[in-house]
């Protein structure tokens, strides 16, 4: 595997990561260093371990019973998996944001769940909660859109309007991380671009890991791609060159279709 990214500069190092669900191996032997404020795509055909690699960063995959991982996932240096109680465990997915594949916010008004994070966690002035939320909605290009709406029900936005909420609203923490799990499969182009944008913009202030199946989506907006394939990553680099030159036949056949 070639990986140009020098580990001084990882916001997540990950070495030798094998796991399995049970008696059955979704990963082996997963080598790869994400950079500080970059976008890093994970591609590959479905089953192949990108999301299994990509809960395991927040440790998400703990919740599954016969989940098992060995090998380091370092966040600031830090084994994530070297702690095992709840109150580190709960502090580390507080500065891991994660976005799904489809849209989940809470069943009440707008502002209420851009507030809901900072109130489970913080004391602070209600009025500085609001102007944060604003700053946070208007980041993810919806404060102008829903600025009429925010005592409204949240369930009422699009769809492409509830995942930029979404992504809002896990920024509310500050996070050094967003994890995205197919955030823009459910989506119309029009929705997709906006959150591409968005994403351009967020990953100057924190460090972006995105699982996708959309090729034109990884080659516009990563700076950093893996390939992965039956639980292993064949290639990683910068994404122009895994795209431009593949070195494996896997990589081609699979950017170019032919899978």
């Amino acid at each position: 595997m070639d990986n140009t990214v020098t580990k001084t500069n990882s916001a997540v190092r990950i070495e030798n990561v094998c796991c399995y669900y049970g008696e059955n191996q979704a990963l082996e032997g997963v080598n790869i260093d994400i950079p500080r404020n970059t976008i890093y795509s994970f591609i590959g055909p479905s089953g192949c371990g990108k999301t299994t690699l990509l809960r395991s960063i927040n440790r998400l995959n703990d919740l599954i019973p016969g989940f098992r991982l060995t090998g380091g996932i370092y966040l600031n240096g830090k084994n994530v998996y070297e702690d095992n109680s709840n109150e580190y465990v709960e502090h580390l997915r507080r500065g891991i944001g994660m976005i799904f594949q489809h849209p989940n916010p809470l069943p009440t008004s707008v502002i209420k769940n851009m507030l809901l994070p900072v109130k489970e966690h913080y004391k602070g002035n209600h009025d500085d909660f609001v102007k944060l939320a604003e700053s946070k909605l208007k980041l993810a290009a919806l404060y102008e859109e829903v600025e009429s709406r925010l005592n409204k029900s949240a369930m009422s936005l699009s769809g492409g309007q509830q995942q930029r909420l979404c992504i809002a609203r896990a920024m509310m923490l500050e996070p050094d991380i967003m994890l995205f799990d197919e955030p823009c499969s459910a989506l119309d182009p029009i929705s997709t671009y906006k959150i591409e944008e968005m994403l351009m913009e967020i990953k100057e202030v924190c460090t972006i890991i995105i699982v996708t199946h959309n090729m034109e989506q990884a080659s516009r907006i990563s700076e950093y791609t893996s390939f992965f394939y039956r639980g292993k990553v064949v290639e990683s680099g910068p994404t122009p060159e895994l795209f431009s030159r593949p070195k494996t036949e896997l990589m081609d056949n699979y950017i170019t279709g032919k899978f």
